[in-house]
């Protein structure tokens, strides 16, 4: 087997040691532009989690690492006047240009064969080689020589950044935040060698400008830099190596092979410094072109094996990766939080770090950070603990004159099984069930304001007696039987009206005998067969808005203790808000702010007869997840609109507002919208999507980035899922009806029994540590 490597670095390397040690016979080729000890930037960081895995793949190397390396176990962050020290993260660091060396002595070791200062542009040299791998930087010339096959995306993002080094010891991964008169600076900061360490310096674009960090030399930028953070580097000077300001460009490609050539690492996939995983992905891609190889037979089957099995892993880390960026991108949105909720919300800004994992790795953080939430409640005027606090999704939350015993909310979902609009048996058991089942908040679905608001025939509705009895009738139940309050979503389908039920084809369209006239911001079909709706004349908005006024003075009468205005998901008043679905040329179309006249005159009739001391919310759909469509930047305006017409809660959805709509889903996907919308639009959110876990719940609460979180399928698999929740955190005033305490207390005495359990376990186990000296003091 003849292989060629373009590119000498981690990614290249480590692949060639890797074959070369399973396969001594293949000829391998290491091709790199620089010489051999040329390296630019400083340190590398990985965690104990990847240096476990190198030692499984090549334990001479690991061990040549990690005698090189620099170990800590704490994350530092500083903030205004607070520092925080944050134990069991596990992270090593290394020198950039001492990883090379490591790894070019033990590719060298094993017979590999290594050509310096070699500058690879054109592949037909390489003509009989069996495998190419293109492992040649974010600047890859191999991938910019074939881009209508591999098709890059390169989204560079708006922040400038630069690495620097300083001769600062460091004991920790440390961040600091520094706000100066042009801005605010960020530092990611680590030692890496006796000495020496690594300083990531960002700020935001605006911060750049006005600094004038653009027209400085790299020395002049490091000596500004230097006054920046004069207190934290302790009179040690910042120190330079091609430290010119960029701004991060993440890579995709929609494919990464190519006949018999490969794209690895960089030129492959990226991941922002701000999570330390960009060498990490580099060489767990070596890792798994080595297993494609190893498992199949031949290398075109070896390379469409890994271009399935490695897309996954390589999403994951970017999806962390970008919301980790966005939330530096972004610190101006919680620089008014107060320091604990500021330090937990940089904790957890990826995902992969929640409220239990943090609580086992620094439990007295975690309490500090729930007795902050507490105390928030307390000086809101709430009489609770806040030395021992129960945890935040257990906090009660007022809206006007209601209030919630706790955070969870049974999210809106469309059943499809009313008769002519009224909710039968089996609604009255659904959300029955679920208001006993411990739930502060208690959705209903969409309900219709008319006969042709509808979505399917099998929506709700309250626009006649029969239902306004069936709904009073719930209500009752809820209110009589349980702690839950309710409340009513009430919406019109517009242009997605007239559609099957969900399970005979979601939106799909009616047959014509079946079907009603609909109505729409514009003349456009949902699908091309979809029935083309009206565009509304003002006769049929004043006709519309009549109906929702009269759903509300029902609602009035059937006890409900909320309602929402639905202008999400592409509906009727979705469709004027977004410019994907409004193609108006009156003064109901163009601009931000004629889209929302139509839903705010709504809302605002709305408003006016429903009871003052009652709250009233609006679900947004905060992007379309379309080019030119509705951004988290609109859904802030329109929040504020909202907010000023008397709403008191956003539920913040996204999409669904055109077929061709493209969603990055992934855990608690839409919960970055509601933060955007409670921190800059100043107004309670609803994160909704994706969330399934209490501990989720508790993470989204506690950074302060969504008031209420509601869950839809943990709901429909489990009516008690509060109650079952309150068990694992051993909150022991839930609600349960009397009926139902037995079963409460199980849960309790489980979950105390769990949380000891794991207390035992946690004591028990003794935390692999990768640093030599470490292992010789215990041995």
């Amino acid at each position: 087997m003849r292989i060629e490597v373009i590119g000498g670095g981690p990614a290249g390397l480590y692949f060639a040691i890797l074959m070369k040690k399973a396969r001594p016979e293949a000829s391998i080729t290491v091709h790199e532009r620089n010489r051999p000890d040329d390296t630019f930037g400083f340190g590398v960081v990985f965690s104990d989690q990847t240096l476990e895995t190198f030692e499984q793949y090549d334990a001479e190397s690991y061990r040549a690492i990690t005698e090189n390396f620099a170990y800590w176990d704490d994350i530092a962050i500083h903030y205004k006047d607070a520092s925080f020290r944050i134990g069991g993260n596990g992270f090593c660091g290394c020198s950039r240009r001492t990883l090379l060396l490591l790894l070019q002595e033990r590719a060298r070791e094993l017979g590999v064969e290594m050509r310096f200062e070699t500058d690879i542009t054109d592949l037909t040299q390489f003509e009989g080689a069996d495998l190419i791998v293109a492992a040649d930087g974010i600047n890859s010339a191999v991938r910019e020589a074939h881009r209508d096959h591999f098709q890059p995306s390169v989204d560079l993002r708006p922040n400038k950044f630069t690495w620097m080094g300083s001769t600062k010891p460091l004991d920790a991964f440390t961040f600091y935040f520094k706000e100066t008169p042009a801005g605010i600076f960020i530092a990611h900061t680590y030692q890496y060698e006796p000495g020496r360490s690594t300083w990531v310096l960002e700020t935001d674009p605006e911060t750049f400008e006005r600094s004038g960090l653009g027209d400085m030399s790299e020395q002049e930028a490091a000596t500004y830099l230097e006054g920046v953070f004069a207190e934290e580097l302790d009179g040690h000077p910042l120190l330079i190596n091609r430290s010119m300001w960029r701004n991060f460009p993440m890579i995709r490609n929609a494919r990464s092979t190519m006949g018999n050539v490969v794209l690895l690492g960089d030129a492959k996939s990226t991941a922002h410094f701000s999570i330390g995983s960009g060498t990490k992905l580099a060489m767990e891609d070596a890792i798994a072109l080595y297993e494609s190889v190893m498992r199949t037979d031949g290398i075109s089957a070896a390379l469409a094996d890994f271009e399935v099995s490695r897309r996954e892993d390589v999403e994951k880390t970017q999806h962390a990766a970008d919301v980790s960026l966005v939330w530096f991108e972004h610190v101006k949105r919680y620089w008014h939080m107060d320091p604990v909720t500021f330090a937990f919300g940089v904790m957890t800004r990826s995902k992969a770090i929640t409220y239990d994992n943090l609580e086992l790795r620094a439990p007295e953080f975690v309490a500090e950070a729930t007795r902050t939430f507490a105390r928030k409640l307390r000086d809101s005027g709430f009489d609770i603990d806040t030395e021992n606090p129960t945890v935040p999704a257990f906090q009660p939350f007022t809206l006007r004159d209601m209030t919630l015993a706790n955070r969870f909310v049974v999210s809106p979902m469309c059943m499809y099984s009313a008769v002519e609009g009224v909710p039968q048996d089996f609604h009255f058991v659904h959300y029955g069930s679920r208001a006993m089942g411990g739930a502060g908040l208690v959705f209903t679905e969409m309900t219709c304001v008319s006969p042709t608001a509808r979505i399917t025939p099998g929506c709700t509705g309250l626009w006649n007696d029969d239902q306004q009895v069936a709904w009073t009738r719930l209500t009752d139940f809820v209110h009589g039987q349980t702690e839950a309050k309710i409340c009513l979503q009430l919406g019109h389908a517009g242009r997605k009206g007239a559609s099957k039920l969900m399970w005979e084809g979601m939106d799909r369209p009616l047959p014509e005998a079946e079907a009603w006239p609909i109505l729409a911001a514009s003349a456009l079909p949902y699908y091309p067969e979809s029935q083309v709706p009206k565009a509304m004349d003002r006769a049929d908005m004043d006709a519309v808005k009549a109906d929702f006024v009269a759903s509300v003075e029902r609602a009035i009468a059937c006890g409900f203790d909320m309602i929402e205005l639905h202008c999400a998901h592409g509906y009727l008043l979705a469709s004027f808000l977004s410019p994907v679905t409004n193609i108006r040329e009156d003064e109901y179309g163009g601009s931000l702010e004629n889209r929302l006249r139509f839903p705010l005159e709504v809302f605002k009739a709305m408003r006016a007869v429903w009871p003052a001391d009652k709250p009233m919310s609006v679900r947004l759909s905060a992007t379309d997840w379309i080019e030119g469509g509705l951004t988290g930047e609109d859904s802030v305006a329109i929040a504020k609109a909202f907010s000023e017409a008397g709403a008191d809660l956003i539920d913040v959805s996204t999409g669904q507002t055109s077929p061709e709509s493209s969603p990055v889903y992934g855990r608690m996907f839409q919960t970055s919208f509601a933060d955007q919308i409670r921190n800059e639009a100043e107004i309670a959110t609803m994160a909704v999507g994706a969330i399934t876990t209490a501990d989720q719940a508790n993470t989204i609460l506690t950074a302060g980035r969504a008031d209420l979180i509601a869950l839809g399928r943990p709901h429909l698999a489990d009516p008690a899922f509060t109650l079952r929740a309150a068990g694992e955190y051993g909150v022991g005033d839930v609600f349960a009806p009397k009926q139902y305490q037995p079963g409460k207390f199980q849960l309790l005495r489980n979950g105390e029994r769990a949380r000891e359990e794991l207390r035992e376990l946690k004591l028990k186990a003794k935390p692999k540590t990768h640093n030599p000296a470490f292992r010789e003091a215990a041995e």
